[in-house]
């Protein structure tokens, strides 16, 4: 419809309902939703009006026609409606700021580091919001049931100091979401530097064919597997119940060309022609075992954190036994404690490596080691 259409239109419709100057009605509301004076409309008379603008006129006409209101009292009630909304979103607002630092300071009374970054999650994730846009979430009021909810999680993080990973069942690793619970080690940022140094070793490679040894939640082989998805890629794990959780992340990520199999190392692997062997392992010794924060010592599997003695068993195991699983020119690649690095290398360095170095982490210390097989 044509704007000269849409006047005479609305003049009709506001004669049908007994308004007395229904041109003059007619012609305030469509200036109004056109942003147009009105002595302009009849010079625009052939323009052709969007849906949008339609739309808003109409429902002007049938809010005018039920209320048996002029267009001026029609926009004034709109305005005023406005402002209280926009009040009552201020005061929202204010109380949810008020609800977020009291339960900033709840962490920190229990000793919770990242006291503010914990409680930004718990509160995106209880508002169903991502954690960078939590304040322009916060003008709506928070129900009860979501209040109790971030009571309960504030409970289990503060004073039962439980993993925050664990409250929230997910964490994101390399880009990916990942399912965590208690059945895996928690999928840390220093182990992208594994993942980022496997990268640069395997560019070259056209269809790798890598193994990841502990694979727990399934963090290092599934990202491996979407960064080649030409590759092959076993993940082994001597936990059925770790591999439970690595399997849900298989799917939660859509990837098909990674296979997770219940083995104590090597024990059940026969292919022996990997282009990459790459391992986490439990590498923290029982002395500093006992001296880890709750978080990690009451909630994480202490068979994926200690080899219960020095922190060296499984870097000797592994480092002796992959000489056999890789290709001539593979590469076995391993995280370690920020300590490591030296005894590590010397390990390898026995077995036949050719150790191409310590890669440090963005806290410089040390974080990886990787040997060639020559």
């Amino acid at each position: 419809m044509k704007l000269l259409e849409i006047i005479n239109f609305s003049k009709e419709y506001l004669e049908k309902y007994s308004f007395s100057k229904s041109r003059v009605e007619s012609e305030k509301l469509i200036s109004y939703v056109l942003q147009m004076e009105r002595v302009n409309l009849y010079s625009n008379f052939e323009m052709e009006l969007t849906e949008d603008e339609k739309t808003k006129i109409k429902s002007f006409l049938k809010e005018m026609a039920r209320k048996r209101k002029t267009f001026d009292e029609i926009l004034k009630d709109r305005k005023e409606i406005e402002k209280n909304e926009i009040e009552i979103s201020k005061n929202y607002k204010n109380e949810n700021i008020e609800i977020l630092s009291k339960s900033i300071q709840y962490l920190k009374k229990f000793g919770v580091e990242n006291a503010r970054i914990d409680t930004e999650y718990i509160f995106a994730y209880v508002l169903n919001v991502k954690r960078n846009s939590l304040m322009l979430n916060f003008n709506r009021e928070i129900t009860k049931e979501e209040r109790e909810k971030i009571k309960e999680f504030l409970i289990r993080r503060g004073k039962r100091r439980e993993p925050l990973q664990y409250i929230l069942k997910e964490w994101e690793f390399y880009g990916l979401p990942f399912i965590v619970d208690e059945r895996v080690l928690i999928p840390r940022s220093d182990t992208e530097i594994l993942v980022e140094e496997c990268k640069f070793l395997l560019e070259e490679v056209e269809s790798p064919k890598i193994l990841d040894i502990g694979t727990g939640s399934g963090a290092i082989a599934i990202s491996l597997a979407k960064l080649y998805p030409n590759a092959k890629v076993i993940g082994v794990d001597i936990s059925s119940e770790a591999l439970e959780i690595a399997n849900k992340n298989k799917e939660l990520n859509n990837v098909d060309n990674v296979k997770f199999i219940l083995s104590d190392v090597f024990e059940k692997i026969s292919d022996k022609d990997f282009d990459l062997i790459v391992s986490n392992p439990p590498y923290i010794s029982i002395n500093e075992y006992e001296e880890l924060m709750p978080e990690v010592k009451n909630y994480e599997p202490k068979l994926a954190l200690t080899d219960n003695g020095d922190g060296y068993y499984f870097y000797k195991k592994i480092s002796k036994e992959a000489f056999e699983y890789l290709k001539k020119g593979g590469y076995l690649a391993f995280e370690i404690g920020y300590n490591q690095g030296e005894e590590v290398s010397t390990i390898m360095k026995k077995d036949g490596y050719d150790v191409k170095g310590v890669i440090r982490d963005y806290g410089d210390n040390q974080r990886v080691v990787v040997g060639r097989k020559e």
